[in-house]
């Protein structure tokens, strides 16, 4: 199996997270918003927007948060959770969940369309965490989060830096130099091309090396129908792996850490949701 939920995994960082409201003349607000660097992105709300944070909450800190959902694999990914984390009403993959009842705190609304949302495709299928950076604002989720998605407690452990993808035990380090030595898929036998950025089993005594699709169709056999894979067994080691595990070993090595700051600071910097429309992230 890949990380533990509470450990941190190296690569891109991708959290959409819930603010509490400790000011008494507005105890009780809660905020949803988007962010690469959560220590970062709630100093800024308590600064005030000049200094990065959303004009929802300029001027009404300080404020905790309290709660962070994290293992997305992109932006645009996080971004359609937090968008339809605001707006349940008009996400049409939550029309089953009821609005705000008389006399239900916001705070407790929101958990409660996070509980269902968590239960949803697509984030059903997601790789997700769910942690509690304040545990004395823990409350259990009706309904609980999918088996696969892992409760953490506490701050986020130092991010692990990005080390170089591994090369299988079977290919020869210096043919694996030579550009005119081609890979070949475990799965299809079909060449691997350096662009595709083909999955590795991160088991050291095992040479699997298969194109994304190729591996997808190979977990999917217990569940056709669907079109993302949760977890299967490694076609040349046997060993159970989780998809988001894979995912995030492929992706080692290319991030792009400017970009994304720059999205949460144009983002963040306004405050406003509608930056974030239903036709940029899909249908929702």
């Amino acid at each position: 199996m890949g990380p533990a939920g509470g450990e941190a995994r190296p690569g891109r960082f991708f959290g959409v997270y819930l603010l509490y409201c400790l000011n008494p003349r507005h105890r009780g607000r809660v905020y949803v918003g988007f962010t690469i660097n959560p220590a970062r992105r709630v100093q800024q709300h308590n600064a005030g927007r000049k200094k990065g944070g959303a004009w929802r909450t300029s001027g009404r800190g300080p404020w905790e948060m309290v709660l962070i959902v994290h293992g997305f694999p992109s932006a645009v990914a996080a971004l359609r959770f937090e968008w339809a984390w605001q707006h349940p009403q008009a996400s049409r993959r939550l029309a089953h969940v009821g609005p705000r009842l008389r006399g239900e705190a916001s705070f407790a609304f929101h958990l409660r369309v996070l509980a269902h949302m968590l239960r949803t495709p697509p984030w059903a299928r997601l790789p997700l965490t769910l942690r509690w950076l304040r545990a004395d604002f823990r409350q259990d989720l009706c309904p609980p989060p999918p088996p696969h998605v892992p409760l953490a407690f506490g701050p986020l452990p130092p991010r692990a830096s990005a080390p170089r993808r591994r090369v299988s035990p079977l290919v020869d380090t210096e043919k694996e130099r030579d550009h005119d030595t081609e890979a070949f898929c475990t799965l299809c036998a079909c060449v691997l091309q350096d662009e595709e950025g083909p999955l590795c089993c991160p088991h050291a005594d095992c040479s699997l090396r298969a194109h994304v699709i190729c591996l997808a169709e190979e977990f999917l056999q217990e569940e056709p129908g669907q079109l993302l894979p949760l977890e299967g067994q490694c076609p040349g080691c046997k060993n159970s792996l989780l998809w988001g595990d894979l995912i995030w070993l492929c992706r080692m090595g290319t991030e792009e850490e400017e970009e994304d700051l720059e999205l949460e600071e144009v983002r963040g910097g306004s405050g406003a949701s509608f930056l974030t429309p239903p036709h940029l992230l899909g249908c929702l």
